[in-house]
């Protein structure tokens, strides 16, 4: 009875399953993952030939010595080479393999060593077609490797001398070696689509915990690296991951330390580790794989190993993340991933945490800048004002003196450029006090507060401004003058602040470029209405600020609009 496979079929997937465990641990080279997605350097893939050339050499020794030829399963190095990294691969790898059967001899020498180089090539013509598209399948990798051996065939047909001997091997070995050697790239092919699905399932975990770590830590580092900061973010990383602690420390100290080792590795204590100084100067990720290298002098501490990762901002390393393990467990790769990711992660907060400072830092300047433009302009015109009464009143002098210096008493108390409406209401009265003393009996000025609204916190020195604009621009133009009408009252969750005229009016919006620029020394003194406009959006952003309605002969409505219940924000942002 015939058996079921010729043997030299059984004698060639015996051989063929080396190649393939051979195979499995290549997976393990990091040039061999870097290759799998397409980022692989030169030297990386210099590498990859060396390693599939020794794969296919490797594989032309376990051959089965067969009528003066090699029945082998060289094949699967060379196209795997072709089929992973591409035609300069394949074709270098099958040079160095072709190279190596052909100095073995035999009358299937250079027929073999021209196989051996036209199948790299062929591989790796297939990879480049389908990697914009896809990556190669295994049932792709099986077809080439059938179509790669029987071109095998016709080559030593065609190549190899006597023929009647060359065609009589073909008969023998075609099939087992077309079947046996396809399969077995078809496996290899099998494998490298396993490690890359390990890898990606390992990707999107990283992933996972890593935007879970973010969600919950932003809030954590919005004011820096404080040690408060540094403690919440070690302690949801301990949560996230399986580590055996987590220490966070800045350039001098330890910021925070929890978990294995927390009785002794201590907050507060300078660095005294030798592998933490080198990542703050190098800037770069240091594995610890010993006690110590850690740099821990406790004779019972657990831990036994470390990623430090530097934490990075414009201004250099601000500081190191730690991830140890203890002696249950060693780093792996995954933790070495992850560390990584984390280390990004806090660096991007801690950058995003600079800019904001920097940002309310600049609104803060920005807004003292205005409010520093209209103290003069109000001191300017009441100095004056009272000036003219020095000679002939001076009893009206000091009163208005009086008044002016519980103005800027005032002023200078307003906790930190935010009053309350009812303070701000005082301002504009003693404001109004002065200019009465210009215009007499020409001047009326009407307030109305809501109840309930008078201790609302508003920027000082909001209204002045534009009572004084009203007064001086509409009212003082008119001979027989007129009157200021001052409303604050609930709008919804906003509150709405109006200061109306009954004066000349304007024609244009004192906003638009045009305007400002025909009536900037005039009908805004190049400060008041626009200021208004600028320290509002600097401090509230839009859609808060200052709308204006006014028509020529009709007067003038300015109304600000603020946020009910947003004068913490406000005052953070003020402040810096």
């Amino acid at each position: 009875m015939e058996p079921l496979f010729h043997p030299l079929t059984i004698s060639l997937a015996e051989r063929a399953a080396l190649l393939v465990v051979a195979a499995l641990l290549l997976t393990r080279v990091k040039a061999f993952r870097s290759i799998l997605h397409h980022r692989a350097t030169l030297k990386e893939k210099l590498i990859m030939v060396l390693i599939f050339s020794g794969i296919s050499i490797y594989g032309t020794y376990l051959g089965i010595p067969y009528q003066d030829a090699i029945a082998n399963s060289r094949v699967i190095g060379t196209v795997m080479s072709g089929l992973l990294a591409g035609p300069w691969v394949g074709a270098f790898t099958g040079v160095i393999a072709g190279i190596h059967r052909y100095s073995l001899g035999g009358f299937t020498a250079l027929s073999c060593a021209v196989s051996t180089v036209t199948e790299g090539v062929l591989a790796g013509l297939v990879y480049h077609a389908l990697r914009k598209k896809r990556d190669v399948t295994w049932q792709t990798a099986l077809v080439v490797g059938f179509i790669a051996e029987w071109m095998q065939m016709g080559i030593i047909l065609l190549f190899s001398r006597p023929f009647d001997q060359a065609l009589e091997l073909v008969k023998t070995i075609s099939i087992p070696m077309s079947l046996v050697n396809s399969l077995g790239i078809a496996i290899f092919m099998i494998i490298v689509g396993l490690v890359r699905t390990e890898e990606d399932r390992i990707g999107a975990l990283q992933a996972q915990r890593t935007l879970r770590v973010a969600d919950r830590t932003l809030a954590f580092l919005r004011e820096g690296l404080t040690p408060e900061a540094a403690a919440s973010v070690a302690e949801e990383i301990l949560r996230t991951t399986n580590v055996a602690a987590v220490a966070i420390c800045d350039t001098k100290k330890v910021l925070a330390h929890v978990g294995a080792g927390s009785s002794h590795h201590l907050p507060g204590r300078e660095i005294i580790t030798n592998a933490t100084r080198e990542v703050l100067e190098k800037q770069e990720v240091k594995i610890a794989e010993t006690k110590e290298e850690i740099g821990c002098t406790e004779k019972n501490c657990t831990l036994r190993s470390a990623i430090i990762v530097p934490l990075l901002t414009k201004r250099g390393a601000v500081g190191v993340l730690k991830l140890y393990q203890d002696r249950t467990r060693k780093l792996s790769a995954v933790d070495l991933e992850l560390v990584r990711g984390l280390g990004a992660l806090i660096s991007t907060q801690l950058q995003i945490a600079e800019l904001e400072k920097q940002s309310r830092l600049l609104a803060t300047a920005e807004i003292k800048a205005l409010h520093a433009q209209i103290n003069p302009h109000f001191l300017f015109n009441a100095l004056n004002t009272i000036v003219s009464f020095i000679r002939f009143r001076p009893e009206k002098a000091r009163e208005l003196l009086i008044y002016l210096s519980d103005y800027f008493r005032r002023n200078l108390h307003d906790s930190g450029g935010f009053v309350t409406l009812a303070q701000e209401i005082e301002h504009i009265e003693a404001y109004v006090a002065i200019e009465r003393a210009r215009f007499d009996d020409k001047l009326k000025v009407h307030v109305e507060i809501e109840s309930g609204v008078e201790q609302t916190i508003v920027p000082g020195l909001v209204l002045q401004p534009l009572v004084e604009n009203a007064i001086k621009h509409g009212l003082l133009p008119k001979r027989e003058g007129g009157s200021v009408s001052i409303r604050a009252r609930r709008v919804q969750n906003s509150l709405e602040l109006t200061v109306a005229d009954d004066g000349v009016g304007m024609e244009r919006d004192p906003f638009a470029p045009l305007a400002q620029a025909r009536e900037g020394a005039d009908r805004l003194s190049g400060i008041g209405l626009a200021n208004v406009k600028g320290r509002l959006h600097s401090i509230y952003g839009p859609p808060y600020g200052i709308a204006i309605q006014s028509e020529k002969g009709s007067g003038t409505i300015c109304t600000i609009t603020l946020p009910l219940g947003g004068e913490s924000v406000a005052q953070s942002v003020y402040r810096g």
